[in-house]
């Protein structure tokens, strides 16, 4: 399990994923055509208190319309997102992907 790469969502040719070896805090990394960005959840007592949105070093950030994905998604999915971080990385067990093929408002 721990040479993998668990993917999360699929959105539109967005994937959002952990890489197998991330250290705290959680967070979560956006990938598209080359492209990557991260979002850190701030989480205190259990909820998400926070998110902050930044690049990667030595990768092209996303833009536009794939960044406007990327936070809506880790928006709406913040909860889940720490849920899926205690599963792989405390209670060590496999995360299923979730591909999102509606929308996101």
């Amino acid at each position: 399990m721990r040479g993998t790469v668990p993917k999360l969502y699929e959105y539109f040719g967005l994937i959002v994923l952990f890489y197998s070896n991330e250290h705290e805090p959680v967070h979560v990394h956006g990938m598209h055509q080359g492209h990557e960005s991260k979002a850190e959840l701030r989480v205190r007592n259990g909820s998400v208190v926070g998110i902050r949105f930044g690049d990667v070093k030595g990768r092209r950030p996303l833009t536009g319309t794939k960044m406007a994905d990327f936070r809506r998604l880790v928006r709406q999915h913040a909860n889940d997102i720490v849920q899926k971080w205690i599963e792989y990385f405390v209670l060590h067990q496999e995360v299923a992907p979730v591909v999102i093929s509606r929308k996101l408002k």
